[in-house]
């Protein structure tokens, strides 16, 4: 089973977009294989990009963490909110359908209230200049353990609506 059988394509961008309105994080829904099934792009600050475009930013931060966090959401069976390597938030929440894993949602970009960007970290990964990742991370907003926490439980109860209409349709 594949996520878009149970969701059009068009349905997992608005819900994205729903995600993003409701807490400023930029949203991506993903397959079992880790790859974002939507071109739905909102970036969140102006950090974000910067790292993404390096290829090894890409693939050591972004790419790891998500995979890394997927993989804990996936064995849980429910919401894990971690930060990645770089230091922004990371949330996802897996999605199965009866016991059959089929994708993850997941949500990121900006730091917990406890949290900061690792300059360090992204210096040494890509290269960045430490006070360009300095720069580049003033203003990313911020957002607490509990708005997360609130966040995570909505996109679920989407998550179980979704299935749930899938079924009964699936049914007629």
């Amino acid at each position: 089973m594949k996520l878009t059988d149970i969701l059009p394509i068009e349905g997992w961008i608005e819900f994205e977009k729903d995600i993003h309105h409701r807490s400023g994080l930029d949203s991506n829904i993903f397959n079992t294989d880790g790859i974002r099934i939507t071109d739905y792009k909102q970036w969140v600050n102006r950090f974000c990009p910067k790292v993404k475009a390096d290829d090894r930013g890409q693939s050591f931060i972004c790419a790891v963490a998500h995979m890394n966090i997927a993989e804990m959401a996936r064995q849980a069976k429910r919401h894990v909110i971690e930060e990645c390597d770089a230091g922004l938030l990371k949330l996802v929440v897996p999605v199965f359908i009866d016991d059959e894993f089929v994708g993850a949602v997941g949500a990121c970009g900006l730091i917990l209230d406890d949290g900061e960007v690792d300059s360090f970290m992204v210096n040494k990964t890509i290269g960045m200049d430490e006070e360009e990742v300095e720069s580049l991370a003033e203003g990313i907003k911020r957002i607490s353990r509990q708005e997360v926490e609130a966040l995570a439980g909505h996109i679920q109860d989407r998550i179980n609506i979704i299935i749930s209409e899938a079924k009964k349709n699936s049914k007629n």
